[in-house]
């Protein structure tokens, strides 16, 4: 429990502070906070400024072309943005550590034509993917959590192959092979626990490749389908009007950057935690 608190202690407040205010909460109670319907048109305020730029208290961050307000189309983008990295990152950790897993410990033709398959995933651009799958199936959440799973699972791989090369060597896993146990026991017994605060790590550290590629193509028109308010989408919507109302596209970009920033110091720092020769230093 200590343990427990005393890394709390190190976290960085403020990551964790804009995390909660842009993302966590309005992902999980944008029904009960957000001050209008994110679908709702309001006509007679099309177009309208943000409060501090002559604009009302009804309408905090402003309204786009159809007057709905942008600030409670934000935050219903929030619940999207966290679903699809949860999603797209779990399954992809998943993906990725078991066949790190297996290239690391195996060995051989197995481990070979892993690690190939993980060289032509880099090799292929993700945009390219998405906008061939798109024209053949449509834009859809199925499609952007493919695409996330398609891109990062090749980090995992790569990286629990690197961390399993080190720990098949060592003494401890050598005693548990000449007691008998299976090469399954050994991997879910003795290696994965000791690579569960790199997959973490990494895992964190993905939340914002996530954000921005979903971001990016539901901004190109192959992601989230309309009228869905997600992030990539409101950008989009501002981008020919960005002269004459740019909070439509600045609002949604500010809560990409400041999501995507917070969420890498978070990682960074528990990497540090983590560690144990970064948390001595």
């Amino acid at each position: 429990m200590a343990r427990k608190l005393k890394f709390l202690e190190h976290l960085p407040f403020l990551p964790i502070a804009v995390l909660m205010i842009v993302l966590i909460v309005p992902a999980f109670f944008a029904d009960m906070i957000a001050p209008h319907d994110p679908y709702k048109a309001y006509l007679r305020n099309r177009m309208e400024p943000p409060l501090f730029f002559g604009g009302t208290t009804e309408f905090i961050l402003g309204t786009d072309r159809l007057g709905r307000d942008i600030l409670s189309r934000i935050m219903h983008g929030a619940r999207y943005a966290l679903i699809i990295s949860l999603a797209g990152i779990v399954l992809g950790a998943i993906v990725g550590t078991l066949l790190g897993l297996i290239a690391g410990y195996m060995r051989g033709h197995i481990e070979a034509l892993i690690m190939r398959v993980v060289d032509i995933t880099f090799a292929l651009p993700s945009i390219l993917l998405a906008l061939a799958l798109a024209s053949v199936s449509g834009p859809s959440f199925e499609l952007v959590i493919f695409v996330v799973i398609f891109v990062i699972w090749g980090f995992f791989a790569r990286q629990v192959r690197a961390e399993t090369l080190i720990l098949r060597e060592l003494d401890f896993v050598a005693r548990a092979r000449v007691a008998g146990a299976s090469d399954f026991r050994i991997l879910y017994r003795y290696i994965l626990p000791n690579i569960v605060n790199t997959i973490v790590v990494l895992a964190t550290l993905q939340i914002g490749v996530v954000i921005v590629l979903e971001a990016t193509l539901s901004f190109l028109g192959i992601g989230i389908p309309r009228p869905v308010p997600a992030w990539g989408l409101l950008v989009a919507d501002g981008r020919q009007l960005i002269v004459s109302s740019w909070w439509i596209s600045f609002f949604p970009g500010m809560a990409i950057l400041l999501t995507v920033l917070s969420v890498n110091m978070l990682g960074d720092s528990m990497r540090d935690w983590l560690d144990p020769k970064l948390r001595r230093v």
